[in-house]
C-alpha cells in the first residue's frame, strides 16, 4: 500500500514529473570535470583499446540454444485446425447475435477478452457496446443496485473509449460520503470495482476511494477462513497485479485455465480459446526461428561477448506488445530492436570507456559509415550491424510505401546514444543526479520511444504526415512518453539493486532517496505512486485525439504493461529466473493440450 507521501520532501507531481514534459529530450547536466562535448577531438581507439580497463556485467548466459529453437515444430498451423477453428468462430458469432440481456453480453464480452480471442470479433463486440452505451440510462434495472453489474460495464465501456463518469458510483455510497460497508460481502462485486478503478484519469477521486477500499477490503477477504478458493485465487490474482496492467498473453494463458474450472465454462468458448492460443502460438513459434536464425547471422553473440544474449527475451516481449498473427513482420521488427538496443547499452554501460563512448555517440548522430573509421574493431562491428539493419527497416517502407523515413529511425537512436552517453559522464564523475533530472533523461535512456516510433513504421498504412509532424517534435506526444516513464520506472524497481552492484548509475530510487532522504521502502512506494499515477495519464491518452490509429495506441499500453510483468518480481529481461522461463515455454513453445 502507498504511505502518506504528503509528509515528504519531494516537489508536488504535477510541476515535476517528466511525463508531461514539452520540453527537448535533455542532454543531462554534467558536473564540471566531466568529459566535454562529443565534437573535441578525442584520444585515438587503438590509444583507447590499449588503456582501457574494462568492467563486466556479470550477466549469466543465454539459456536458449539455437539448435534447439530450430528443432521447435507446432502441430497447430494445418488446415484441420483452420477449418475447425472456422466452424468454432462461426458458433461464437451466433452465440453473440442471440444475446439480448445486457449483462450476459457485457460477461460474454469480457470472457472472449480474457480468454484472448475478442480480436475475432470486434465488429459484433463493437456494436453490443455501442448499443449497452446508447441505452444506458434506460430501462437499468439489471444493474441497478448490483455492483458487479455497474463495474464491468463501466470496465468494458471505458476499455473500448466511451466516456462513462465516475459518478456511476454514486449509488453505492452512503450518507458520509463513504463506499456502503456491506459491499464487502460481495466479493465477485468488489473484485470488479478494483478492476474499474484501475480505468481512472487524472483528478477522479472517487475511482481513487474506489480503489483504495477494494484493495482494503480484498485483502482482508484474503485472510479470511470463509473464502471460496476459485475467489481466493482471482483475489490474490487481481491484487498482484490488476487486470488493466496485465500482459495480454500471459492473463490470456492463465485465465484459460481459470475458465475451465469454473461451473458457467462454455465447451464451445473454451476449445476456442485452447485451439486459437495454440494456432497463434505456431506463428510466434516460426517468428523465434526467423530471428534465431538472423541473429546467428550477424555473429554479434559472438563477437560481442561482454553483451547480453537475450534473443528469447526479445521475442517474449515482442508478443507482449503484439501477439496477433497479423502483426508477425512488426514483431520480428521488434525483437530485432531488442537485441540491437540490449547490444548498444551494454557497451555503453559496461564495456566501452568515456572517450569511446564520446566517438561513438558521434557516429550515430551522423548515421555515416565513412566517420566509423575512428571507432575500436568492437564498436565497428556494433555500429555497421546497427546501421545495416536500421536501414533495411527504412528500405521495407521506402519499398513499400514511397516513405523515407531514415531521418526518423537516425533521430530515436541518436537521442537513445545521446541518453546513454549522459548516464555514462555520471557514472564516470561520480555524479547523483536530482530525481527530476534524472527522470528528465531516463525516459529516453529506456529506449521507449525508439521501440515505438519503429513500430508505427511497422503497422501504420498508410503512413500520415500528420503523424510524421507528431514524431518530428522533439517533445514525443504524451502517449509516448507516458508508456516509456512506465517502462522506466518497472525497470527501475526490478533491477536497480542488481545494476548498482555492477557499478551502474543511481536509478529513480536511489536519487529520490539521495535527494530526500528517505527510506529505500518509502522510495519504492513512491516509484509505485509515480506508475499509477502515469497510468492515470496513459488512460487519458488512449482516447485523446490523435493522429495514431488504434493498433499503434494499443502498442503503446502493451509495452507499458510488458514492462509492468516483465519486471514485477525482479530483471525478468538481462536475468530471467525460472519463472521467466516458464511463462516464455508456456507463451511460445508449450501448446495447451485440447483435451
Amino acid at each position: 500500500l502507498i504511505r502518506n507521501f504528503n509528509s515528504m520532501s519531494f516537489p508536488p507531481l504535477a510541476s515535476n514529473f517528466p511525463c508531461i514534459f514539452t520540453q527537448s529530450p535533455p542532454r543531462g547536466h554534467v558536473p564540471q570535470g566531466a568529459s566535454g562535448d562529443a565534437s573535441v577531438p578525442l584520444a585515438t581507439a587503438k590509444a583507447c583499446d590499449q588503456m582501457a580497463v574494462r568492467r563486466s556485467g556479470n550477466y549469466p548466459p543465454r539459456i536458449w540454444d539455437h539448435d534447439y529453437l530450430q528443432s521447435l515444430t507446432s502441430l497447430y498451423s494445418g488446415d484441420m485446425y483452420t477449418r475447425r477453428a472456422e466452424k468454432l468462430k462461426g458458433d461464437v458469432r451466433m452465440m453473440l447475435g442471440n444475446m439480448l440481456h445486457p449483462l450476459d453480453q457485457l460477461e460474454l464480452v469480457d470472457v472472449l477478452q480474457r480468454l484472448g480471442v475478442s480480436y475475432h470479433f470486434k465488429d459484433e463486440m463493437g456494436k453490443i457496446l455501442e448499443n449497452i452505451f446508447i441505452n444506458r440510462n434506460n430501462n437499468d434495472n439489471w444493474k441497478k443496485d448490483n455492483l458487479y453489474a455497474t463495474a464491468l460495464e463501466f470496465r468494458l465501456l471505458r476499455q473500448h473509449g466511451y466516456h462513462v463518469p465516475q459518478g456511476v458510483f454514486s449509488s453505492f455510497k452512503d450518507e458520509t460520503g463513504n463506499f456502503r460497508a456491506c459491499l464487502c460481502n460481495d466479493t465477485k462485486g468488489m473484485i470488479c470495482l478494483y478492476e474499474a478503478s484501475h480505468l481512472s484519469i487524472e483528478g477522479e477521486n472517487m475511482l481513487e476511494e474506489a480503489r483504495e477500499f477494494t484493495t482494503k477490503h480484498l485483502q482482508a477477504n484474503l485472510n479470511s477462513q470463509n473464502i471460496d478458493q476459485n475467489l481466493y485465487v482471482q483475489v490474490s490474482h487481481a491484487l498482484a497485479l490488476p487486470l488493466h496492467w496485465r500482459m495480454l498473453r500471459l492473463e490470456t494463458r492463465w485465465f484459460i485455465d481459470v475458465y475451465e474450472r469454473r461451473e458457467d465454462v462454455h465447451p464451445i468458448l473454451l476449445e476456442l480459446a485452447k485451439l486459437d492460443f495454440n494456432m497463434v502460438q505456431a506463428t510466434h513459434l516460426e517468428d523465434l526461428k526467423h530471428m534465431s536464425r538472423w541473429w546467428r547471422s550477424t555473429g554479434l553473440g559472438e563477437k560481442l561477448n561482454f553483451a547480453r544474449d537475450r534473443l528469447m527475451e526479445g521475442l517474449f516481449w515482442s508478443v507482449g506488445i503484439t501477439f496477433e498473427p497479423e502483426f508477425s513482420y512488426c514483431r520480428r521488427i521488434l525483437t530485432k530492436l531488442a537485441v540491437l538496443i540490449t547490444t548498444v547499452d551494454d557497451v555503453y554501460d559496461v564495456y566501452g570507456t568515456l572517450d569511446e563512448l564520446e566517438l561513438f555517440t558521434n557516429v550515430i548522430e551522423r548515421w555515416d559509415i565513412n566517420s566509423m573509421e575512428d571507432l575500436p574493431e568492437y564498436m565497428k562491428i556494433c555500429f555497421l550491424a546497427l546501421f545495416n539493419n536500421i536501414n533495411e527497416i527504412a528500405y521495407d517502407a521506402l519499398k513499400e510505401q514511397g516513405c523515407y523515413i531514415v531521418p526518423y529511425l537516425k533521430k530515436v537512436w541518436a537521442e537513445l546514444c545521446k541518453a546513454y552517453l549522459v548516464e555514462a559522464k555520471w557514472y564516470y564523475s561520480g555524479y547523483t543526479p536530482s530525481m527530476r533530472e534524472y527522470l528528465e533523461n531516463a525516459w529516453i535512456s529506456i529506449s521507449g520511444p525508439l521501440i515505438l516510433v519503429h513500430a508505427y513504421f511497422c503497422l501504420t498504412k498508410p503512413i500520415t504526415k500528420e503523424a510524421l509532424e507528431w514524431l518530428e517534435e522533439r517533445s514525443y506526444p504524451s502517449i509516448i512518453r507516458c508508456s516509456s516513464m512506465i517502462l522506466r520506472l518497472s525497470d527501475d524497481l526490478g533491477t536497480s539493486t542488481d545494476e548498482l552492484k555492477r557499478g551502474d548509475v543511481p536509478k529513480s530510487i536511489q536519487c529520490y532517496m539521495h535527494e530526500t532522504g528517505a527510506s529505500e521502502v518509502d522510495a519504492r512506494d513512491y516509484v509505485k505512486y509515480l506508475i499509477s499515477e502515469t497510468w492515470k495519464k496513459l488512460n487519458e491518452d488512449q482516447v485523446a485525439e490523435s493522429p495514431f490509429s488504434q493498433t499503434l495506441i494499443g502498442v503503446a499500453v502493451n509495452l507499458a504493461r510488458m514492462a509492468q510483468c516483465a519486471y514485477q518480481r525482479g530483471d525478468g529481461f538481462g536475468a530471467p529466473d525460472r519463472e521467466t522461463k516458464d511463462q516464455m515455454l508456456s507463451l511460445i513453445i508449450e501448446p495447451i493440450p485440447l483435451m
